[in-house]
């Protein structure tokens, strides 16, 4: 099994997207851990999808 690229690291305050190929933080600080965001970045990359999910964690932080 391939190591995963983005993985959900836990900080103060929730929770930030780790991409171990580029060695920094991907995103915003996510509250509730993002799943199916992670489940997307790792696999299909579909473009659509993607909007569509971080649109849907963004408005749960508000």
């Amino acid at each position: 099994m391939a190591k995963r690229r983005y993985v959900a690291r836990g900080v103060p305050g929730g929770y930030r997207i780790w991409d171990n190929r580029g060695k920094r933080y991907w995103g915003d600080l996510y509250e509730l851990c993002p799943d199916d965001l992670l489940t997307e970045l790792n696999g299909a990359k579909d473009t659509a999808r993607l909007t569509e999910l971080l649109r849907r964690y963004r408005a749960t932080r508000r």
